[in-house]
C-alpha cells in the first residue's frame, strides 16, 4: 500500500518527501474536502518533486457541471501531475456521474494520455446528497477512469471507518480490483486506523491531518509524522497482497 500525503503549498513538499510519502497530493482544504489549489501552487509542487515521485491534484468537490469540471481537470493536467482527482460532490445519479467523468477523461487524455483520472465518492454521501459510495466502481468502469477513491465530505463528523463498516469497505475494494481499477481510501484517517485500512487491501491510503502538526487547514506536514505512518503501513501490509499488483495496469507511483 502506498501513502498519499496532501500538501497545501510547495513549502510542505520537503517534509512529505523526507518522511517517505509515495504520492504528493496538492489540494486546498479551505475550499473543501477535495478543494482545488491554484495552478501556480500545483506547478511549484511539481517542480519541487522528483520526476520519479507521483504528484496528484484535486480539482474540487465538484458540481454537476461537466463542462466546468472538464475544463478544471484539463487545467490540473497541464500543471504536469500524474493524477487528477475529481470529487463527485454535486452529482447524485450514476448517469450524471458517468457523463461528467467521461468528459473529464476526454479533456485530460487529449492533453496527456498518461495522466490518470481518479474519481472520488464520499463515505458520508447521504449527508450531502452525493453519489452513493458503493456505486462508484460501476460508474468508474462505465466512464473509463483509472481509479476510485473514498473520502469524507464533512470533516469532523466521523471518518471513513465510522461511516462505512468493514464489509462494505471490503466490497468496495474488491469491486475496484475486479475491474482493474486503482483503489484509494481516505477520510480523516489517523495512525490508529492504519492497520485496519491496510487489511482492506486498497492500493493507496490518503492523509493530511495525520501527517500534520496542527489541523488540516492551518497545520504543516511534519516529516516525523509521515515517517511514522509509513512504518505503520509497512508493519500492517500482508506480503501476500503484493503479487496482486502484477495482474493489473499500474499507474505512476504504484510500483510493480
Amino acid at each position: 500500500m502506498q501513502l498519499l500525503v496532501s500538501v497545501v503549498s510547495e513549502e510542505e513538499v520537503a517534509a512529505a518527501v523526507e518522511g517517505g510519502a509515495d504520492i504528493i497530493d496538492v489540494k486546498n482544504p479551505r475550499e473543501g474536502s477535495l478543494g482545488a489549489n491554484f495552478p501556480h501552487v500545483i506547478r511549484l509542487v511539481r517542480e519541487k518533486t522528483s520526476n520519479s515521485l507521483a504528484v496528484s491534484a484535486a480539482v474540487g468537490d465538484v458540481p454537476n457541471l461537466p463542462g466546468t469540471v472538464a475544463l478544471a481537470s484539463l487545467g490540473a493536467a497541464t500543471c504536469g501531475v500524474d493524477y487528477v482527482k475529481v470529487g463527485l460532490f454535486g452529482v447524485s445519479h450514476k448517469v450524471d456521474a458517468i457523463l461528467l467523468l467521461r468528459e473529464v477523461c476526454r479533456a485530460v487524455r487529449d492533453h496527456n494520455p498518461q495522466t490518470k483520472v481518479i474519481a472520488t465518492a464520499y463515505a458520508d454521501a447521504h449527508k450531502v446528497g452525493a453519489l452513493p459510495p458503493l456505486a462508484l466502481p460501476e460508474v468508474a468502469v462505465e466512464s473509463g477512469v483509472d481509479g476510485c477513491m473514498l473520502d469524507t465530505a464533512r470533516k469532523g463528523e466521523g471518518n471513513l471507518l465510522t461511516l462505512l463498516d468493514e464489509t462494505r469497505l471490503r466490497d468496495f475494494v474488491q469491486q475496484c480490483h475486479n475491474a482493474r481499477l486503482l483503489c484509494a481510501l481516505a477520510g480523516s484517517l489517523d495512525e490508529a486506523d492504519i492497520p485496519q485500512v491496510c487489511g482492506l487491501g486498497a492500493d493507496i491510503i490518503g492523509v493530511r491531518t495525520a501527517a500534520c502538526q496542527g489541523d488540516r487547514i492551518n497545520g504543516r506536514v511534519a516529516s516525523e509524522k509521515v515517517r511514522r505512518l509509513k512504518s505503520l503501513i509497512a508493519a500492517s501490509v500482508s506480503p501476500s497482497s503484493v503479487p496482486w499488483t502484477e495482474a493489473r495496469p499500474v499507474a505512476p507511483g504504484v510500483p510493480r
